[in-house]
């Protein structure tokens, strides 16, 4: 574990970095959080007012999901030089843990508490019934919001 990561990334540039992640992250997740609507069933029940709610309380799920993987991820395998070294092994470690979460809170808040339902457009990954579009969401998001976040730090 790497506590000296932790420090290294509360320090000018890790700072940087972390911060510019998080940001790029959170607008890409807003962004996917909106364009994802039509693949529930709010979008075909729900009011204006349900649809904003359920973007805005996803997308701070998303971030607080954000911030504990990134901030784990660095504790398990964060260098004391991050961002320059272990760049890349913290992202993935992000990302997978990331898709994890989603698919744990996707089976929660679909099957156990009926939070919120597929739409019949929602393709559908088995064995567990996971919608494919929360998954691939934490995919596709992190290493992109990573590297521009390191682009832009430089």
């Amino acid at each position: 574990m790497s506590l000296a990561a932790l420090k290294s990334a509360a320090a000018w540039p890790g700072r940087a970095v972390a911060g510019r992640y998080l940001l790029i992250a959170g607008i890409l997740n807003l962004v996917w959080e909106t364009a994802q609507l039509p693949l529930y069933t709010i979008w075909y029940s729900g009011s204006a007012f349900d649809m904003v709610y359920a973007v805005i309380h996803c997308t701070a799920g998303d971030v607080i999901i954000l911030s504990a993987t990134f901030f784990l991820s660095l504790l398990l395998l964060g260098k004391t030089a991050w961002p320059a070294r272990s760049y890349f092994r913290v992202a993935l470690l992000v990302t997978f843990l990331g898709a994890a979460c989603t698919i744990y809170s996707e089976q929660l808040n679909v099957n156990v508490w009926k939070n919120w339902a597929y739409a019949p457009a929602m393709p559908l990954l088995p064995p567990l019934g996971t919608g494919l579009s929360p998954l691939l969401q934490w995919l596709l998001i992190p290493i992109p919001a990573f590297l521009l976040a390191r682009r832009l730090s430089r």
